[in-house]
């Protein structure tokens, strides 16, 4: 074999052991990018990053004597063309108790449209000690032509709130929900307004 020949093979060996690497790359990230959307949303319902509230399904044993403050928030995506109102006063709430808010969403066109709400609480450092038991968050809600519903917000704030040095300076919360619209249902005739 002349030496041409085993350069050239040790070249092609080369080549092709940087084919397989660089493919392998290529699905390595590719999977990463697939993974990284709920590994962050895993990182941010654990650490509260952004503002993520948490999820429980019942208030804390104990009520702190501390209160704090509660804000809504309330806006739309420019493609939905309902009202959304968030409740119009603050709560005041012990730590630990449980509070009811409602929203109220409007449909005043004459088709049946499709939302879904997205949320985040600012402070943002407060979002892992705000907790949600019942919402109407990424559920998708069907207002019928001028349809008006009432929505329930069901929370509580985590009483380590009270240990955690970095939020001794919080005493107000503004829960913010923002509707996107998902798609139109159906048209229909002009009806009167419900409520």
């Amino acid at each position: 074999m002349s030496e041409y020949q085993k350069q050239r093979e040790v070249n092609g060996s080369k080549n092709k052991r940087t084919a397989f690497g660089a493919a392998s790359m290529a699905l390595f990230m590719v999977g990463a990018a697939y993974a990284a959307v709920p590994l962050y949303d895993l990182f941010c319902r654990v650490t509260g990053y952004g503002g993520t509230t948490q999820t429980a399904t019942a208030p804390p044993s104990s009520v702190a004597t501390r209160e704090i403050t509660i804000r809504f928030d309330a806006s739309l995506n420019r493609d939905i063309p309902w009202s959304f109102k968030p409740p119009s006063q603050p709560v005041q709430l012990a730590i630990g108790e449980q509070g009811l808010a409602f929203y109220e969403a409007h449909n005043p066109t004459d088709t049946s449209i499709t939302g879904t709400a997205t949320y985040n609480v600012s402070p943002a450092k407060a979002g892992i000690y705000f907790s949600k038991i019942d919402c109407f968050c990424f559920v998708e809600q069907v207002l019928a032509p001028g349809e008006r519903v009432d929505m329930p917000v069901s929370f509580f704030v985590d009483p380590d709130i009270l240990t955690d040095p970095e939020m001794i300076d919080v005493k107000t919360i503004t829960l913010s929900y923002t509707f996107f619209k998902v798609s139109d249902t159906a048209l229909v005739e002009p009806s009167s307004p419900k409520g």
